[in-house]
């Protein structure tokens, strides 16, 4: 039988998302845990892949079990196994043909910048001690919705074959609120779409702030698309403040 998994996980001490020889990772730590709960080897499945440091509070994957599971009991097992960097908010019985990656209709992405100094925001938020435009930076966010090629996004020696993404949302809002943090310091950039190319957000974020530093004027990003040239767009901006916040299927 199949089942889904939601997750949240703290990218910090993980390698990413996928297996990889002599380091953590998320899908290694997923697949001890469950090995141990049904006694035998276990392939997990996730939505796709996120890099070093990069965190995710709206994480989906499958699993095979060779038999029917009680969901809430299996959950709370698997939790009592798994480090504290993350936690599997709920197991559901799912059509053998539910796929993690290849059904998922839309994904979402949220990266948080902030810009004056506060030690409650650095271990997830990239500090930004430029001064920026952002309304600058959204008149340059509008023109990556719709469908695209994003190469120059793409970090450089990727595999993917296609490289043709539909943006839904590309938008800046500050984030306030929060009772330790002074309001107007904190900005959150959520994009949102079909699906996304190896290190497409962090490479935007980059280039959507050389933007606001007046370093690339707003309307500069059509012309960017069309050069499918990763040289030509910004430097990717740190993994340590990119949450992948949701996946619709």
């Amino acid at each position: 039988m199949r089942y889904m998994l939601r997750l949240s996980y703290s990218g910090a001490g993980f390698s990413g998302w996928q297996v990889q020889d002599g380091v953590p990772t998320v899908q290694e730590s997923l697949e001890h845990a469950l090995g141990l709960l049904l006694g035998g080897k276990c392939a997990v499945t996730g939505a796709g892949r996120t890099d070093t440091l990069v965190s995710a509070s709206g994480y989906v994957a499958h699993f095979d079990s060779p038999e029917p599971l009680e969901p809430e009991q299996f959950a709370y097992k698997l939790n009592a196994i798994l480090p504290r960097s993350i936690v599997v908010h709920e197991v559901r019985a799912v059509p053998d043909d539910f796929h993690a990656r290849f059904s998922a209709k839309r994904r979402e992405y949220t990266y948080f910048l902030h810009t004056a100094k506060d030690p409650f925001l650095e271990a997830w938020s990239w500090r930004c001690t430029y001064k920026l435009d952002f309304e600058a930076m959204n008149a340059a966010a509008e023109a990556l919705l719709g469908e695209h090629d994003f190469s120059s996004f793409e970090k450089t020696g990727s595999d993917v074959q296609n490289p043709i993404c539909t943006v839904y949302e590309a938008l800046w809002t500050p984030v306030t609120g929060i009772p330790v943090v002074e309001d107007g310091h904190l900005w959150a950039f959520r994009i949102a779409a079909n699906r996304f190319l190896r290190n497409m957000v962090r490479a935007t974020v980059g280039t959507l702030v050389e933007v606001g530093r007046g370093r690339r004027a707003p309307d500069s990003i059509p012309a960017l698309l069309a050069e499918r040239n990763r040289s030509l767009a910004g430097e990717s901006a740190p993994g340590h403040a990119l949450f992948l916040t949701g996946v619709d299927y």
